[in-house]
């Protein structure tokens, strides 16, 4: 099918089935063009509190799904591809925040949202790289038991100033874990008047060498602020911020900074999941409930 007639179909199911599109700022240029709501993970966290659909077609991976779905339990969440699924949410599981709790008992859970239903129902708070700094500063504790990210960790912990306790030692997201030194050396020597935006994911000694540390809604709110930067985050975030301020220059820090799941999901898939009403997102009652309290409690406090 042709990308247009593809367009027209999805459009067209969307208005049939009382549909929305929700999509995060990784997938590819043409599913957020037609996305209904494009942004970070707490951005679309927020917006799917108050989704005026009866379906929710998740252009992310599956921890976002599960996501709207806790938020939503009423409503039918379809996620278009069983592979947009996020490797490091995987990396965490119940068995290490427990083991934690036995070292640190009185250490507030706090859980990326990039985690799994099941593990979220064990955090006393949820945060995004947009508020975690917010959230744990607000937390009143000194300790803090926090998974799955390594970078994210040490980057809240060295500007809360409070004791960050990793969870698994390990986890990290692949695609930020590419940037090196090399490429903020590469950066500087070839764009020297522009500035480098950097995802907290991303590893500490890349941190340390940027002039603004962001999550993706960071990056878009602070673009302005210059009229030149390399992007160190998943690729497809140039696209964005060259579509929403096309007289700033943006360049990726690295061509294959990929993220695989995120590219999991196409048009085809998009107008199959609306043609065939799949794949049908679920999360137990049980694990949801608690899972639920543990993301409200974050948007209340963000």
């Amino acid at each position: 099918m042709e990308k247009e007639t593809l367009i027209a179909e999805i459009e067209r199911l969307k208005e049939e089935r009382n549909a929305i599109i929700m999509a995060h700022n990784y997938q590819l240029p043409e599913i957020q063009d037609i996305a209904d709501f494009l942004g970070d993970s707490l951005e679309l966290a927020r917006k799917a509190v108050n989704v005026d659909a009866d379906v929710i077609v998740f252009a992310g991976v599956d921890f976002m799904a599960e996501t709207a779905k806790i938020l939503n339990p009423e409503k039918t969440v379809l996620l278009p591809a069983r592979r947009a699924t996020c490797a490091m949410a995987n990396m965490l599981k119940v068995e290490h925040i427990l083991r934690a709790k036995e070292q640190y008992p009185d250490a507030p859970v706090v859980l990326y949202v990039n985690t799994t239903a099941e593990t979220k129902a064990y955090a006393d708070v949820t945060v995004t790289s947009a508020n975690a700094v917010k959230i744990v500063e607000k937390l009143d504790s000194d300790v803090i038991i926090f998974g799955p990210d390594k970078n994210l960790a040490h980057y809240v912990a060295k500007v809360t100033g409070k004791k960050v306790i990793p969870v698994p030692e390990y986890g990290h997201c692949y695609v930020h874990r590419k940037f090196t030194l090399a490429d903020v050396e590469r950066a500087r020597k070839f764009y020297p008047n522009a500035k480098l935006m950097v995802h907290p994911e991303c590893e500490p000694e890349v941190q340390e060498r940027a002039d603004i540390i962001v999550s993706t809604g960071g990056m878009i709110k602070r673009a302005p602020e210059w009229n030149e930067w390399v992007v160190f985050t998943e690729h497809e975030m140039v696209y964005r911020l060259q579509k929403l301020y096309p007289d700033i220059k943006f360049h990726p820090a690295r061509e294959d900074a990929i993220c695989v799941g995120m590219k999991a999901i196409t048009l085809s898939q998009v107008y199959e999941s609306l043609r065939d009403m799949k794949y049908e997102v679920e999360v137990p009652e049980d694990i949801a409930e608690k899972a639920r309290r543990a993301i409200e409690r974050m948007l209340e406090m963000s």
